[in-house]
């Protein structure tokens, strides 16, 4: 038991000790760098919605370039560069596909093209759109394609984690195109026929496949840092999407359990509601225990674990985890990670105090000034 705690205690010091001498300043570069072209996008609407991606979502670059930390040091800068520029695409599709209400389907399976593109082969990077007829934002989602592309196909690894990458990112367009879809036409009969047919072989039940295919980006960034290893094999590849595959899977329904009242606030129908009442704990348990023993399954192990304890400690620390209906799911997710998150729910409790520590003092200082702008009235 004692070895088992040491395990994600040390692979979590040890990424720690490599992220900030040699990823986060390459993070920071890498999102300023984007500034100038997410500006340049010609439709104002669009163009507001990229800015709002990178200025209020970073968080999601910066705890996906931790992967970077697998790298080797000399191909940490180019990792964490291809990392950033594929979680920014990723993220900005994710909000420009909600909206998409006309042949919503074929809309986001077009619009996800540079995001598949980015993990092939130049000679296969078939981006199918004429000028003439392109998006407004096409320029700005080729760029951020090409960027990563570029980068990924110099890795000492690239050939034998190619193919897995391909099809994790395709995995994860189709995913959210279809959940999109669903969302934005009310009808999900093609959801669950595509996600059973495909769920064959992946070893997980249809909604947890679909649910690992809606986050498949994080495999995506994993195979990219296991590129840069040399000695990466295609049964590595393999071992390693079929872990993020997993953990992706343990991602999409923690978050969606922690955003259930915002979303019944909005009236949309969350990814949980796929599920019975009562039936989501026994599935999490299973798909936790799943997810653990897979990452062990592949290399740097310890370091796949400790992210999946990561993601689980964020989702479980969150606000929302102290709803009624999330608890027993919370419940269950950190019995099964048991050593394994205790690490991440310490670092993760400390963030969060000191988070809502800040928020007070800031509002605080703002009821201070509003007061002393009306002068020493009661």
């Amino acid at each position: 038991m004692a070895r088992s705690r040491a395990r994600p205690l040390r692979a979590l010091a040890t990424a720690n000790a490599r992220y900030w001498p040699t990823v986060a300043a390459h993070v920071q570069r890498e999102l300023r760098s984007w500034q100038a072209p997410t500006e340049a996008i010609p439709d104002p609407e669009l163009r507001a919605l990229a800015l709002e991606k990178l200025q209020h979502e970073r968080f999601n670059a910066e705890v996906a370039a931790t992967l970077a930390t697998l790298a080797p040091r000399p191909h940490r800068p180019a990792v964490t560069q291809a990392i950033v520029a594929l979680e920014l695409l990723f993220d900005y599709l994710d909000g420009r596909t909600e909206q998409l209400t006309v042949e919503p389907l074929q809309q986001t399976q077009r619009l996800y093209e540079p995001f598949i593109a980015a993990v092939v082969a130049e000679e296969n990077a078939r981006i199918g759109s004429a000028e003439h007829d392109a998006p407004a934002d096409w320029g700005y989602l080729t760029q951020l394609s090409a960027r990563t592309r570029s980068i990924f196909a110099q890795l000492p690894a690239a050939a034998n984690v190619q193919q897995a990458a391909a099809g994790s990112a395709a995995r994860c367009a189709q995913g959210q195109a279809r959940l999109h879809t669903a969302a934005n036409t009310r009808e999900d009969g093609q959801l669950e026929a595509w996600a059973r047919e495909s769920a064959t072989g992946s070893g997980l039940e249809w909604r947890e496949y679909l649910a690992g295919c809606a986050s498949s980006v994080l495999a995506v960034h994993a195979l990219i840092a296991a590129g840069a290893e040399e000695d990466t094999s295609v049964q590595d590849a393999r071992a390693i999407d079929a872990a993020y595959l997993a953990i992706a899977a343990v991602i999409t329904i923690l978050d969606s359990v922690v955003d259930q009242p915002a979303d019944q606030a909005r009236g949309q129908a969350g990814f949980i509601t796929l599920y019975e009442p009562g039936e989501l704990p026994g599935r999490m348990r299973t798909l936790t225990r799943e997810a653990l023993a897979r990452a062990y399954e592949a290399p740097h192990g310890e370091h796949h674990a400790m992210t999946l304890a990561g993601v689980a400690a964020y989702y479980t620390t969150h606000p929302g985890a102290r709803q009624p209906e999330a608890r027993p799911v919370v419940q269950a997710v950190r019995r099964e990670l048991t050593p394994t998150i205790w690490p991440a729910l310490a670092v993760l409790r400390g963030w969060r105090a000191a988070k809502h520590t800040r928020a007070l003092t800031r509002r605080s200082r703002r009821a201070v000034g509003i007061n002393s702008s009306h002068g020493d009235k009661p």
